[in-house]
């Protein structure tokens, strides 16, 4: 491969072997790369932004840490 590129190790001959032999669709459901990184199709994002909702609540409800002199 020239120019750099990315190729997925589950894709063979168009077709996804992990996720039950589905067209290779990279970020659906089942993917390596669902819901770690952000795409262009704003659908397929949305574990992505329900992960980061609940980091953020998990944040906020964690006690301030202390410090004792």
């Amino acid at each position: 491969m020239t120019g750099g590129g990315w190729s997925c190790p589950h894709e063979l001959d168009g077709h996804c072997s992990k996720v039950r032999n589905l067209p290779c669709d990279p970020g659906m459901k089942g993917c390596e790369l669902y819901g770690r990184y952000v795409f262009f199709d704003a659908g397929k994002n949305t574990r992505l932004e329900q992960k980061k909702a609940r980091e953020a609540r998990a944040g906020e409800t964690r006690p301030a840490s202390r410090t004792d002199d």
